[in-house]
């Protein structure tokens, strides 16, 4: 079986091809330019703009034409109504016109199963962290549950926001990582509550801090207090669960301090430490199309009906058939 996934949950779009023995034959990726943070429809706009070429890439890029595709997969939620209603609709018109089956998949078990594919992990605990969602899942009774989340702002908007705050850049991920490497720890808030976490106070203090440190100690101490926030609570499911693996996931586990703190914490406890490569750690069409498979072959089926996009999609409300 060979599927073409359709990923457009935000600024991101994505089209891969992949076969059902896990071999990814294409994964094409157009990023909308951002100056400032994400304007649904500007983004939704750039996706159908470009879907038509991004479909064309991947396709070449595997050497495919449609008639070879025997399943399509696209993201139903959780993201931006938008985005997600031109993913959904390119994905039911090339089921309709092609008569190829079709299937929505949740965004972020796209994320936790391409990791496990390409990593080797069989049951890790996943430390889910990226512009639009942080959670700490793990699968348990045929669901992935979430053993932590953020109650406001995802880690990922919480470093951008405070990026275009300081003026350092969009997307501010990879600018804060640096100067942070170049400052000095300043503590800021540090918000747990039980097992959830809070990033717009820290967003707030961090502003507020820039008035009196330099823009380098600020992210110093942004990174460390956030990242160490995250840690501990995917300590403490490691601890509850107990679990052996421990998995990043999502375009802010791309950051190697965030990656440190992580893998030696995960060590600490006797855990495996997982982490896919970069060009999957970000939003991507083989995440869905691998999803689609896995939903697929499990005997799960959908009607056109039930294809309508899913803003709040959780990703524990997902039956897992295929574990």
């Amino acid at each position: 079986m060979i599927c073409l996934g359709i990923e457009g949950t935000a600024e991101k779009l994505g089209v891969g091809i992949v076969t059902d023995g896990g071999e990814i034959l294409a994964n094409a990726i157009k990023h909308m330019p951002l100056v400032t943070g994400i304007h649904p429809r500007e983004a939704a706009q750039h996706h159908a703009d470009n879907m038509g070429a991004v479909l064309e890439q991947a396709l070449d890029g595997a050497n495919l034409d449609l008639g070879a595709i025997d399943l399509i997969a696209f993201s139903q939620g959780p993201g931006l109504g938008p985005c997600l209603r031109v993913a959904a609709v390119s994905a039911r018109t090339l089921s309709l016109v092609n008569d190829i089956p079709l299937i929505g998949v949740n965004h972020c078990i796209g994320h936790i199963e391409i990791g496990m594919l390409l990593t080797g992990a069989r049951d890790p605990i996943t430390l889910y962290v990226s512009g639009g969602n942080t959670q700490i899942i793990a699968f348990d009774s045929g669901r992935y549950r979430v053993f932590g989340e953020t109650l406001d702002i995802a880690i990922g908007n919480c470093i951008d926001q405070f990026a275009r705050s300081a003026g350092i850049g969009n997307p501010g991920g990879p600018v804060v990582e640096k100067l942070a490497l170049d400052g000095k720890y300043i503590p800021l808030p540090y918000v747990v509550k039980g097992m959830d976490l809070s990033f717009s106070g820290i967003y707030t203090a961090a502003v507020n801090a820039l008035a009196k440190h330099r823009v380098e100690d600020v992210c110093c101490g942004l990174q460390e207090t956030a990242f160490a926030m995250i840690t501990e609570v995917t300590e403490r499911a490691i601890a509850h669960t107990e679990k052996r693996e421990v998995m990043l996931a999502g375009g802010v586990a791309i950051n190697k301090r965030l990656q440190e703190m992580i893998k030696t914490m995960a060590h600490e406890h006797g855990a495996e430490f997982f982490i896919p490569q970069k060009d999957v750690l970000g939003d991507n069409g083989a995440m869905i199309a691998w999803a689609g498979i896995l939903r697929y072959k499990s005997g799960e089926r959908q009607s056109l009906e039930d294809t309508a996009v899913r803003q709040r999609f959780r990703t524990d409300e997902v039956d897992v058939k295929w574990r």
